[in-house]
């Protein structure tokens, strides 16, 4: 089966944070995409787990394939369904990856009633469109970071409602809660809440083995040699370095109000034909 159509909406995980392209590669320049303040400079653009996953889509099928990525990082499920869904749907995709609610469970007045209300309907009306929908679970935010624990039920919860919405509508799910991998330190950016180019790498993978575009297995969720995870001290030296440059960043917005996707647009927000300026052996990572 080929594809004519992908889109993705979301928030920065389908954006891409924080899986860069090359410095070089301003591929999304024209539409006012930048780099968050994790990095020296701001110019670039971020390729992340759909951009990866188009690739392997067009590499699978020999028509051409149109690819759109509508998610703005800090986005919450709300957003997403109030000024994502309908222009998605108005795209006509015939695959679509639907993936958020990360930014509801990071709040203390956690509400699941509500996300799941949100989560039911992004999914319902997807599926009805006609497209194939695809979403994932999210790793132990524990097992990433121990300073997060307050929010293990938050996503633990989450990942209930994402598997039983998918199940009442037809969603495919790549359930990345169940592998040990997805936990992995190598996979996470320093904020701790991000994938690296790897990490976003395994997720493509498992996404395009979850849609059936052959050549692609359960070797996505193979785990890594094992890695030397540093002293004592400098986990704790880590520790200190995330409190002091992302999560009191993150709280200060909070007191403010603000979001990081305020003022943003989406990178990719007309479909387009997937070129070789976004090809693994172009840029790899």
């Amino acid at each position: 089966m080929s594809y004519q159509r992908y889109v993705a909406i979301g928030d920065s995980t389908t954006e891409g944070l924080e899986d860069p392209y090359p410095p070089h590669a301003h591929l999304y320049e024209r539409h006012g995409h930048s780099l968050s303040p994790s990095h020296p400079e701001v110019a670039g653009s971020y390729r992340g787990w759909a951009d990866r996953l188009a690739v392997h889509i067009a590499d699978a099928q020999a028509e051409p394939l149109e690819y759109a990525n509508l998610a703005i990082r800090g986005h919450r499920l709300a957003d997403i369904r109030a000024t994502q869904l309908d222009a998605a749907l108005a795209m006509r995709p015939d695959v679509m990856t639907i993936v958020g609610g990360v930014n509801d469970a990071s709040k203390i007045s956690w509400d699941a009633h509500a996300v799941r209300g949100h989560i039911g309907y992004l999914f319902g009306k997807a599926t009805r469109s006609g497209a194939v929908v695809l979403t994932f679970t999210m790793p132990d935010p524990a097992a990433i970071n121990w300073l997060v624990r307050p929010l293990r039920r938050n996503i633990h919860e989450l990942n209930e409602i994402t598997r039983e919405e998918a199940a009442r509508f037809g969603v495919r799910v790549l359930d990345v809660a169940a592998h040990p991998v997805g936990v992995d330190p190598r996979l996470w950016h320093a904020d701790r809440l991000h994938g690296t180019s790897l990490g976003h790498q395994r997720i493509a993978l498992g996404l395009a083995y979850t849609l059936g575009l052959p050549g692609f297995d359960e070797s996505w969720a193979r785990p890594l040699p094992p890695a030397d995870l540093g002293t004592w001290w400098q986990r704790r030296a880590g520790d200190r370095a995330w409190l002091r440059d992302y999560f009191i960043p993150f709280v200060r917005r909070h007191r403010r109000g603000e979001s990081m996707g305020d003022g943003r647009t989406a990178k990719r927000p007309l479909p387009t034909v997937v070129g070789p300026e976004m090809s693994p052996e172009t840029h790899t990572g």
